[in-house]
């Protein structure tokens, strides 16, 4: 039984559409608290943090940082300050033996989550990046100033200053200790810098290749070796979108729903992960609320949920 935080982060910043703000409220229709009660898990519900979004009438839209690079990055310091005040709540979960269930919101809220257990924890974390893209633009890189297409690459020593600030300017996470799983949308850029880094990345033609068994088994060696530590960020359009409708860059040719729900029940199994957000849920943009259902369905998996 874990005795877990849940922490919403209701942040559109690091996305060019509009509704990922209320997947936290999507994601808690389906009921996911009741869920985890039921499973016989204690749930506290810390609500929503307070965060501008886009449809904020105080937030100045012109807000863009001009990296050195003479590239746009949208909202840097609106998102790195509500990515500081995230990491004070994981911390705090995590010095109270809480599990930190963080629901997001688009996906650059997980460089508060990483800052959080950073914090808490000064041994080598492990972290599975379930993502159809790889998040690791950088400043030099990006081609959309899109955030949320740059937190693991921040967490990873690249990002920018401003970024990097709530890091105090040092990578938080190791190269040999990330996974990628899902890949099928990288920019050239990114590219560069998982062979540049060595990162471990289980694209669909890897899991189709492979099978999606053995590359669990191998994810999970990868992340736990020499590590104390295992995150899990999980990007809901890692998931086809016949499946997961309601995500702001859907990619085609993605994990099916029991593939991706397999995935959640290994993991539960090895009980390595202590830490979990969940991003990227966009109810404007999904079917009768399909795309949390499938979120909390994979949430419960992970914490024990079998069909037997």
């Amino acid at each position: 039984m874990e005795l877990i935080r849940l922490i919403g982060v209701p942040m559109d910043l690091g996305a060019d559409r509009r509704g990922v703000d209320m997947g936290p409220s999507a994601i808690r229709y389906a009921s996911v608290t009741k869920k985890l009660k039921d499973l016989g898990h204690q749930v506290i519900d810390s609500g929503n943090l307070s965060i501008r979004t886009l449809g904020d009438s105080t937030l100045d839209l012109s807000s863009v940082a001009i990296s050195k690079f003479g590239h746009h990055i949208k909202f840097e310091e609106e998102i790195a300050e509500a990515c500081e005040e995230l990491s004070k709540h994981v911390e705090l979960a995590l010095l109270k033996n809480e599990f930190p269930l963080v629901i997001g919101g688009d996906h650059s809220i997980a460089m508060g989550t990483l800052a959080g257990i950073a914090k808490h924890h000064s041994q080598k974390i492990g972290v599975i990046w379930f993502d159809a893209h790889g998040d690791l633009n950088t400043p030099d890189t990006t081609p959309s100033g899109n955030i949320h297409g740059m937190s693991l690459a921040v967490a990873l020593g690249r990002g920018s200053g401003r970024l990097m600030r709530m890091f105090e300017h040092q990578a938080v996470i190791r190269p040999e200790n990330v996974v990628i799983i899902g890949a099928r949308d990288l920019d050239p850029g990114e590219k560069e810098l998982i062979k540049d880094l060595g990162i471990t990345v289980f694209t669909m033609h890897d899991i189709d290749r492979l099978g999606i068994n053995n590359v669990m088994e191998r994810a999970i060696k990868i992340v736990s070796k020499e590590t104390k530590w295992v995150h899990l960020s999980l990007d809901v359009d890692g998931v086809d979108p016949q499946f997961a409708p309601g995500v702001g860059t859907p990619v085609p040719g993605g994990l099916s729903f029991r593939e991706s729900n397999f995935c959640m029940e290994i993991l539960a199994k090895s009980g390595c992960v202590r830490s979990l957000d969940v991003v990227e849920v966009n109810p404007i943009l999904d079917k009768q609320n399909r795309t949390a259902e499938l979120a909390v369905s994979l949430i419960l998996a992970l914490f024990g949920d079998t069909i037997l």
